[in-house]
């Protein structure tokens, strides 16, 4: 396992046109870049694959903020920010041991988020692709 780096100020999405974003109320303060998981009461906290009551994914915070705040959450399309250089294309994109994290491989629960792909550009960009699966509960 291995934590994919992100750099907060450089996370946004790619074709926003395509993108599936809400709003959303944080439950506790969060960065740019962060898994997110739905609380019981309805307000958004930090994903852990590690953490009873935490292992959900529901997206990924486009921006940071505090606990009560309001931020836009993608749930699914392709955002820049993660460091993948030694990661291959289409590769699965985990929820971490490491809270608020994404991984290359499964932590203690397995929590797929997306997929590693690039942009049709001349160094086939690699982008992650999120894809947070709204239906499923793995706890």
């Amino acid at each position: 396992m291995t934590v994919i780096a992100v750099t907060a100020a450089q996370v946004g999405v790619v074709f926003p046109d395509d993108a599936e974003i809400r709003s959303v109320i944080l439950a506790s303060t969060t960065t740019a870049g962060q898994a997110l998981y739905l609380t019981s009461s309805g307000t958004y906290g930090i994903a852990d694959a590690n953490a009873s009551g935490y292992q959900q994914f529901r997206g990924i915070a486009l921006q940071g903020g505090a606990a009560g705040q309001a931020v836009s959450m993608l749930r699914r399309g392709e955002v820049y920010g993660f460091t993948v250089t030694a990661m291959a294309h289409d590769d699965l994109v985990y929820l971490s041991d490491t809270a608020g994290a994404l991984d290359t491989a499964n932590g203690t629960l397995t929590v797929q988020c997306g997929r590693l792909t690039c942009l049709s550009d001349a160094d086939y960009t690699k982008v992650v692709y999120i894809d947070a699966d709204m239906k499923r509960e793995w706890a």
